[in-house]
């Protein structure tokens, strides 16, 4: 069976499943592009997302919410470009032409993603690339998204802050702490529960806290 040729405006989502990606997809699809599903980099056993600490099953909850197919890639950092450009291919098989990534302004990355995708063939999107932090904190929160604090880096933020909501309250606190606003240092990572791009709110519950290698992550659970 032939390869279904790619959809100039067919794409997916390089989910985390915090804010970021979120907002990232909402602007992709009123772009006009075709978001017909997610990708998440998983740990290697497949536990955890590699982004944001988050399990599997909060992220299948959340496409579910939203009615997207998710796939998933598990790798350890040294194998991590290599699952990543080979599920990116994958999907290039199905007819995607376009990847949406949440990225702002760390050229690093952007240089990144655009190299793999252009290996696998695909066009790189960055919808809130070169954007003011407060403008996309404003329109993430003003668009009626709710999220949670989920994982923080210890030297920013304390373990007080998993399990807050994002709100403009926190926005100001990290604003006196002279932190990026959006966290796109690590500060901080968060999880989206709710919002225009869902069904109906994604149900958790919360659980330990667990720390890796100077970050904090709060476990949430179906």
């Amino acid at each position: 069976m032939m390869n279904p040729s790619p959809t100039p405006n067919k794409a997916f989502c390089s989910w985390s499943g915090g804010k970021d990606s979120c907002l990232a997809l909402d602007y992709a699809q009123r772009m006009g592009y075709e978001v017909t599903g997610l990708f998440n980099m998983l740990t290697r056993d497949g536990a955890y997302s590699r982004s944001h600490g988050l399990s599997r099953p909060m992220l299948e909850a959340q496409a579910q919410s939203m009615g997207k197919a998710i796939l998933f890639g598990r790798a350890d950092w040294d194998h991590y470009e290599t699952v990543f450009l080979h599920h990116l291919t994958r999907l290039k098989a199905q007819g995607i032409a376009v990847g949406v990534f949440g990225d702002m302004d760390l050229m690093a990355h952007r240089e990144w993603v655009e190299r793999v995708c252009n290996q696998a063939g695909l066009q790189a999107v960055l919808p809130l690339w070169g954007m003011d932090r407060e403008v996309l904190l404003d329109a993430f929160l003003g668009s009626g998204y709710r999220a949670m604090i989920v994982s923080v880096r210890e030297s920013a933020l304390s373990r007080d802050w998993l399990g807050r909501t994002l709100d403009l309250h926190a926005v100001e606190a990290f604003r006196k702490a002279g932190i990026d606003l959006c966290g796109e240092q690590g500060e901080y990572h968060t999880f989206v529960f709710d919002g225009p791009l869902f069904d109906h709110p994604v149900p958790f519950k919360t659980g330990a806290v667990r720390g890796h290698q100077g970050y904090a992550f709060m476990e949430l659970m179906v």
